[in-house]
């Protein structure tokens, strides 16, 4: 029962909306079609709030609309009795519609004030509108009063009253001068919800003639004004700082009542000076979150939407610097009845039970009255189905005729609520409302809801079934909702078909099919990533997706979750955004948006804009020192890529103006610098700030900074004496720069004296140059020398003593008792004695050493090319060796003394000769005269002996391409000797030889050479090959030849006609046919048969042929290998037997057999017609005249031929068809 009072109640709900009514709360819209002939009572759409101010400049309007079927007639009632429209001319009901419209112009508006109420009736029950208070608003003027200067001092506290007159509604108050200008209000003067001005305490410039209060009233647009008040603010007995205290409410306690759903509204205003300053708490409670607002500089607390947890103690605070004053306004809640359920329309059918709830809240309790029909239930006629217990009513075994519309009166001291509730009593057959063969879509993994919206008295019980065989049930897979609804939880692509409801009542049955595709989801496979770009650059999101095949997915891009800039340089792809040139004002977030008709993915990356940093500012020079100044700067943006260090330089402006110098580099998180200076520099000073991307712009130069002279701190650097000639010696150093200068009058003394002599130092100084030459003295003779800087203001520090020496001369003699020691035919050493220190006449760099091949020893003199070489041996040493000579070889040489001016004198030369080696490869070997058994071996001598050649040694043995195939076999010859005959040799074999010379050092390289054999037998005379054939079938290229030759391996070689590829290369030894597979169709290929042999060098080969693969492949296919034909050919033979045989036996018979004349003239009826399978026609047996009697062959005979006859006929048919 429970179960069937929720269909009531839902049915109930879905009428409400098919007769429009504003409060259905259903969601399931109905077919206006199904309401056809349906009666329904009286519902009122639209009625007047329940209080009505009116202007009496405009007409009266209450409404009162509602629908039912019949359509619904209206009447009033006012102030409790019957309200007649009709006889009062200024009262006009609409046609349709109970709505009134009164006019009051010409009248006493205040005649037609009072309570109205619309009754709407049809056949079918009496609905109730509220009651309407209907009052004329009012705009009273003020009384008049006159108003006395009112003098206070200076610091006391002060009220001005308002006192406006009482309007309908209240008027709006506002405090202004005679100018219409507002009076400003801060926390020291403010205005209370009364209308009154407070002043927390009074100042002198309070004093004015023109406080006036203005009382605006809504609904009549008129404002009143009130007497100017004077305000004098005197100072002869001003009042000080003191406590606060409150002016408003007074006392330590008040109470304030506040209506459930209404807007509470405390106010605490203070005195005190200083002003004092308001906080509010709750005591034992927070104040609500959300719905408080301060107003009036805090002295006003406003809570929203009351409800009854508000209720409490709720405790202002005044304070200023003497002292805290308190006030606790206790708050209690009342409510005027509000809904928790109101009655619900009912639609029961005949013998069904319905309940109506009418189920209020309210402080105090509120009374329930209910009434039928616009009269309380207690007069209304004895109903025995009907029972009423509190706010219920009950409804059993409705008959048809009982429909009535009850009303709920739910009342306390703060209000009432009214509401109707029709019963109609149907009885339908089931309406299946969903339309039919809706296709639902859904995404994989989401909820699938298939609707059944059905209409029926009493309710239909509905049923699915999916694909009309499977029963579907309330299980963890479907739920099928009160309203016929089924719900599939988690929808998966089996869950995809034809789902058939069926609504069933005890009037009929109705079904309706609907249809589940369960699609796969959107999803983003590659989302976008975090990107930093600099400014300029360009940078680019991807966004792949992947989506069901059926669904077409839209993507758009956001920025920031708004549209992306109307800019050309946001290009959007199918799967990509591209954002060029990127400026500062393209960071921020961006989002891949992808939807389809069911849903949709998203993905965001965050892109950052990095750029190089802006220039520091605001340089400033503090705690400037003699030799010392603190730079500071304020950095610039740093464009979202951290600074990493901050460069200082300075420009010279005495010595080199606008140049610019790396001075000192600091942290990126360090804004000043300690700079160390130098004496006599105009400084100015400039800063980068650096970060990832690069350097900034340089800072605006700080102001100049000037450093006074002094002397110089350093002396110039890279002092070196070096002689350019053999009687100098220069002088050289690096000078000093202006920075490095400290002062004006900068010169460089010169000082000098000869090493390890006892003589004084000479000195010179010069100016403006960088060099100074000491001229005739010594030959490379060391010196001592310094250079110091001096300037007006004094000498640089003492210089370092450098050694240099004076220019040198070439030697004056060449090394003594040169010794020659051959060690092997390529390595010799040669040792000398050194020349003598005072004849090298500078730095010795080393010994040079002259060596000349004059001829081998066995080469007669002129005969060889000579052959010169040197080495240089540094530094002070005697010997050294000389490899790479070559051997059995004369050779002669020579040393000379180095020093950096050249080289001395020439030694005695001395001749050595190197001992023997090996000799290098014979220059050739051939091999001639292949025989069967015998090959011709012819070389020459080498081409360096390198010593005296004594023979040469051949090996040999036969080999194939990759093993060796017979034992090593030597022979040794004469250096004389340069041919011999090799006997006894397999033929048809491949034979590796290695031929050396040989000297009394050993043998030499070999010389390496391959020969084969002649073959045992001749090849045949002409070519190897014959003609080559090719065809082209789907399997490939079949190519076939004739081949004569007696070679081992055979190939099909084939290659794209015109590639630049290698021949591609298959074996076909032992056979004339190949087939080439894997051709590409629509190509030509070139194709040759070659014949190959390790044993026989030559290669033989067919010319090559041009096979064109066909793009298609023709299907020709030989008839005579197909199954059907060979069956067709059977079939024929057969029949061209069996007629042979028939002609045959007719022959013998004489003449053909009148069948059918027989079978009319005796009709015999045990003899019926033969039926096919088919039962599409009939054979006859022939039959025998009666003076005839057949003899058992003739029958044999005669059946025969009628059976082989319809065999005949048969096969035919079915063979045309």
């Amino acid at each position: 029962m429970d179960g069937k009072r929720t269909w009531v109640a839902t049915f109930s709900a879905v009428l409400l909306i098919l007769l429009s009514h504003e409060t259905s709360a259903l969601e399931v819209p109905l077919d206006p079609k199904v309401l056809e002939g349906l009666p329904q009572p009286p519902t009122i759409t639209l009625q007047s709030p329940k209080d009505y101010i009116f202007d009496p400049r405009e007409n009266i309007v209450i409404h009162c609309e509602a629908k039912g079927k019949p359509h619904p007639g209206f009447s009033w009632t006012r102030n409790g009795t019957h309200f007649d429209v009709e006889s009062d001319s200024k009262v006009l009901m609409k046609p349709g519609s109970g709505t009134l419209v009164i006019d009051i112009s010409g009248g006493k508006a205040e005649a037609y004030e009072g309570t109205y109420q619309c009754i709407v009736h049809n056949e079918h029950g009496t609905a109730l509108s509220n009651k309407v208070v209907i009052r004329q608003s009012r705009s009273p003027l003020w009384t008049k009063e006159r108003n006395e200067v009112i003098q206070v001092q200076t610091g006391d506290f002060l009220v001005l009253h308002c006192r406006p007159p009482a309007g309908l509604p209240p008027p709006d108050i506002v405090w202004m001068d005679s100018n219409f200008q507002r009076l400003p209000l801060d926390s020291r003067v403010s205005q209370a919800l009364n209308g009154d001005l407070y002043f927390s305490n009074v100042l002198p410039e309070d004093s004015r003639p023109d406080y006036i209060c203005y009382a605006r009233f809504p609904h009549t647009q008129t404002i009143q004004q009130k007497q100017p008040i004077s305000v004098t603010v005197l100072n002869n007995s001003p009042r000080g700082e003191h406590r606060p205290s409150f002016m408003t409410p007074l006392g330590a306690t008040s109470t304030k009542m506040a209506l459930r759903g209404e807007t509470l509204v405390l106010e605490c205003i203070a005195e005190g000076l200083p002003t004092p300053n308001i906080t509010w708490q709750k005591d034992g409670g927070e104040l609500p979150t959300g719905r408080k607002k301060f107003h009036n500089f805090q002295k006003m607390l406003q809570i929203h939407d009351v409800t009854e947890a508000d209720a409490g103690d709720y405790r202002c605070k005044a304070t200023n610097s003497l002292g805290v004053a308190q006030h606790v306004i206790k708050v209690t809640v009342k409510a005027a009845p509000f809904w928790i359920g109101a009655p619900r329309n009912l639609i029961l059918a005949p013998n069904e039970t319905g309940i109506l709830t009418c189920r209020v809240g309210g402080e105090p309790k509120p009374k329930i009255n209910w009434f039928v029909n616009g009269v309380s239930i207690d007069n209304a006629p004895k109903d025995r189905s009907r029972k009423v217990d509190d706010d219920t009513v009950i409804l059993s075994h409705v008959q048809s005729g009982s429909s009535a519309v009850y009303q709920c009166n739910a009342s306390n001291e703060f209000g009432y609520l009214l509401a109707n509730a029709f019963v109609s009593v149907l009885a339908e057959p089931p309406r299946v409302l969903t339309p039919p063969n809706r296709v639902y879509q859904v995404i994989t993994n989401n909820p699938a809801l298939l609707h059944c919206a059905s209409f029926g008295s009493p309710i239909p019980t509905i049923t699915w079934f999916k694909d009309m065989q499977i029963s579907i049930k309330n299980g963890d897979h479907y739920v099928i909702h009160e309203n016929g609804t089924l719900e599939i939880h988690v929808a998966q692509p089996l869950n995809s078909g034809k789902y058939t409801c069926i609504a069933t009542n005890n009037l009929g049955i109705r079904e309706n099919h609907v249809y589940l595709e369960v699609k796969e989801p959107t999803r983003i496979l590659t989302p976008p990533e975090y990107k930093v770009v600099q400014r300029g650059m360009s940078a680019s999101f991807e966004c792949k997706v992947k989506h069901d095949p059926s669904l077409v997915p839209t993507m758009s891009w956001l920025k920031d979750n708004e549209e992306l800039p109307d800019d050309e340089r946001f290009v959007v792809g199918e799967d990509r955004l591209t954002i060029k040139d990127v400026t500062d004002e393209d960071q921020g977030t961006y989002t891949c948006n992808t939807n389809t008709t069911l849903d949709q993915d998203s993905a965001s990356a965050m892109l950052t804009v990095v750029g190089k940093p802006d220039p520091p500012t605001g340089l400033e020079l503090t705690d400037q020192m003699e030799r010392s100044v603190q730079l500071s700067w304020t950095p610039g943006d740093e464009h979202n890529s951290p600074t990493q260090k901050f460069l200082i330089q300075y420009e010279d402006l005495l010595h080199q103006p606008g140049v610019w110098l790396n001075l000192t580099e600091v942290e990126g998180s360090i804004t000043k610098a300690q700079l160390n200076l130098s004496p006599y520099i105009y400084y100015s000073f400039r800063v980068f700030a650096v970060n990832q991307v690069g350097y900034s712009e340089p800072s605006q130069p700080s102001s100049q900074y000037r450093t006074n002279p002094a002397a110089p701190d350093e002396n110039p650097t890279n002092v070196q004496g070096i002689g350019k000639t053999a009687e100098n010696l220069v002088i050289s150093w690096t000078p000093l720069t202006g920075f490095q200068s400290n002062g004006p009058g900068l010169v460089y003394k010169v000082q000098w004296r000869q090493k390890d002599v006892d003589e004084d130092w000479s000195s010179e100084s010069v100016a403006n140059v960088s060099h100074f030459v000491v001229s005739g003295i010594p030959t490379y003779v060391p010196y001592e020398i310094k250079v110091q800087a001096l300037n007006d203001y004094g000498n640089g520090p003492e210089p370092e003593v450098m050694i240099g020496y004076s220019g040198e001369d070439l030697p004056l003699s060449g090394p003594d008792n040169v010794q020659v020691i051959v060690h092997n035919s390529t390595l010799a050493e040669v040792h000398w004695e050194p020349v003598p220190p005072s004849s090298v006449r500078g730095k010795l760099l080393g010994y040079k050493v002259y060596y000349q091949r004059e001829r081998g020893l066995h080469e007669a003199e002129g005969e060889a090319m000579k052959e010169e070489h040197t080495l240089t041996f540094s530094g002070n040493r005697s010997d050294g060796r000389l490899p790479g000579l070559r051997p059995y070889s004369l050779y002669n040489l020579s040393i000379r003394a180095l020093n950096s001016k050249g080289e001395g004198p020439t030694s005695q030369t001395k001749t050595f000769e190197t001992l023997e080696g090996v000799p290098g490869p014979p220059s050739f070997l051939n091999v001639i005269n292949p025989t069967l058994d015998s090959l011709t071996l012819k070389w020459g001598p080498p081409k360096e002996n390198n010593g005296r050649l004594i023979g040469y040694t051949l090996t040999y043995q036969p080999v194939n391409t990759t093993s060796v195939l017979g034992p090593l076999q030597t022979k040794n010859f004469l250096a004389n000797e340069t041919t011999i005959i090799l006997e006894n040799l397999n033929s048809s074999m491949l034979y590796e030889f290695h031929l050396t010379a040989k000297t009394i050092k050993g043998s030499g390289p070999a010389r390496v050479e391959e020969a084969v054999t002649v073959m045992d037998t001749m090849p045949p005379l002409g070519p190897a090959f014959g003609t080559v054939n090719t065809s082209i079938s789907e399997e490939g290229a079949a190519i076939s030849w004739d081949y004569f030759g007696r070679h081992k391996n055979v190939y099909v070689e084939y290659m794209v006609e015109n590639s630049k590829d290698d021949w591609k290369k298959e074996l076909v030894n032992g056979s004339h046919w190949h087939m080439i597979k894997g051709l590409k169709p629509g190509t030509s290929y070139k194709v040759r048969v070659v014949a190959r042999d390790p044993a026989d060098p030559t290669v033989h080969s067919t010319d090559e042929v041009l096979v064109a693969v066909p793009a298609v492949l023709s299907r020709q296919v030989d008839i005579a290998t197909q199954g059907w034909f060979i069956g067709l050919m059977c079939v024929i033979a057969l029949l061209i037997l069996v007629l042979l045989i028939v002609c045959f036996i007719k022959r013998n018979k004489g003449g053909k057999y009148p069948v059918k004349e027989k079978e009319d003239a005796h009709q015999d009826p045990e003899i019926q017609p033969m039926k096919e399978d088919d039962g599409t026609f009939g054979e006859y047996r022939p039959l025998f005249p009666d003076a005839e009697t057949p003899s058992s062959s003739d029958f044999i005979t005669n059946h025969s031929i009628e059976a082989s006859q319809r065999f005949v006929d048969t096969l035919t048919e079915r063979l045309i068809k």
